[in-house]
């Protein structure tokens, strides 16, 4: 018998609804728990058998993957703008939950890419460069605009230079 449970997730900000089917397509159980790690964690932990796990992206996506990674076997981010079965009939947290599970299942979603830490890692970072080169620029410019509103001359750099290095 094939101890496989694909489980679906509505996930949101403060709460997760969440169903699961067994391998036949039967609803073995349905939940709302808390997004919180401690939470999630331990109602994945009281399931048996091959967990594979489906969501939708969004901003929670990325935190979600990686907390559940290590604790099943398989798990699909999936679009939401691919998911038609999702669209159709009645719409609630519970029935969407239960869709993504039947969807999964099905093997009917299509994953979106979700990379290894180090990757996300490195796109903050450089997502923080540009950021704060563009608001040096900014400040920079401010600080010029501040000077001629004063009718004090700052051409070039030097301006932007401690006052030590601009009298010594």
């Amino acid at each position: 018998m094939d101890k496989t449970k694909y489980i679906g997730m509505d996930v949101h900000k403060e709460a997760i609804s969440i169903a699961v089917l067994d391998s036949t397509g039967k609803l073995v159980m349905e939940s709302i728990i808390e997004t919180k790690a401690a939470t999630i964690l331990q109602f994945i932990q009281g399931l048996r058998g091959n967990l594979q796990v489906t969501f939708e992206e969004g901003t929670w996506a990325a935190w979600l993957y990686d907390l559940l990674k290590p604790h099943v076997t398989k798990i699909v981010v999936c679009n939401p703008r691919r998911n038609a079965l999702l669209k159709e009939g009645n719409k609630s947290d519970r029935i969407d939950a239960r869709k993504l599970a039947e969807l999964l299942r099905g093997g009917l979603l299509r994953p979106v890419y979700h990379g290894e830490v180090g990757i996300r890692t490195l796109k903050e970072l450089s997502r923080s460069y540009l950021t704060i080169s563009k608001d040096l620029g900014r400040v920079m410019n401010r600080l010029k605009a501040l000077y001629r509103g004063w009718a004090i001359p700052c051409a070039g750099t030097q301006v932007y230079a401690p006052a030590i290095a601009r009298n010594g």
